[in-house]
């Protein structure tokens, strides 16, 4: 029997193991609205919190969703599925499935035939974010307190020292989103591709800003992550046309 990165028993396995995050989130939901009323919370504020919490989901499983759709053709639409529903980080996902297949022999966006390459793709993206998992209870705690201390003695360092974490990680994407500049020396423009969608979506990212601190549209500020994601990616297309 060939494989199918689209088997009906991938499905059907990933189905049943989102149904049971899906029951956790009901159960602690009633147990929540529960404790609510034990407490005296008023009803009307507590359907205005799950409504509004309801409402801003809706941005990032937009973003989730055009995860989705760009490994979708390589891996199918199942593991894209069941990774960016339940652990998955779409900075994260498309780079690691990337890195896999280029080290396997096969160009990004090549859909995979091999149960093999399939296999070590899913153990590639689950064993690198399995990391965080392992370390989070063992030094966030530390590195908490250690901020904590740097901001209560100079709170102008500790706000340094936060947005020099936060620049940190995103220098990481960074790396990869510039690894191939030099291929224009070469006469190959094809690495300029992943700059100019990264401009375009700095672009929206800004323009979003603007609209919401300059024209005081505050609803755009839970759109503007997937706008910019969505507005990038299909900028791509043209990109390629011109830059090959």
């Amino acid at each position: 029997m060939p494989f199918s990165v689209n088997s009906p028993i991938l499905f059907i396995m990933v189905g049943l193991l989102i149904c049971v995050v899906l029951a956790q989130s009901i159960y602690f939901l009633v147990r929540a609205v529960r404790r609510a009323k034990e407490i005296g919370i008023d009803k009307s504020t507590v359907k205005k919190t799950i409504s509004s919490a309801a409402v801003f989901t809706i941005a990032p499983a937009v973003a989730i969703l055009v995860g989705v759709v760009a490994l979708s053709k390589s891996l199918g639409v199942a593991l894209p599925w069941l990774r960016l529903s339940i652990i998955g980080s779409i900075t994260y996902e498309t780079v690691a499935a990337n890195n896999a297949l280029q080290a396997l022999g096969l160009a990004a966006g090549e859909k995979i035939t091999d149960a093999s390459v399939f296999v070590t793709v899913i153990w590639v993206m689950t064993l690198g974010i399995a990391v965080g998992l392992i370390l989070v209870p063992f030094v966030t705690k530390k590195i908490q307190g250690g901020m904590s201390k740097i901001g209560m003695k100079d709170k102008k360092w500790g706000e340094i020292f936060n947005n020099a974490m936060f620049l940190g990680m995103i220098s990481a994407f960074l790396g990869y989103v510039f690894c191939d500049v030099g291929l224009v020396f070469k006469g190959d423009t094809s690495g300029l591709i992943p700059v100019c969608v990264m401009a375009t979506s700095a672009v929206v990212m800004a323009i979003c800003g603007l609209l919401s601190k300059k024209c005081k549209i505050r609803w755009i500020e839970d759109y503007a992550l997937p706008l910019s994601l969505v507005v990038g990616m299909a900028s791509a297309i043209p990109y390629t046309n011109w830059l090959g």
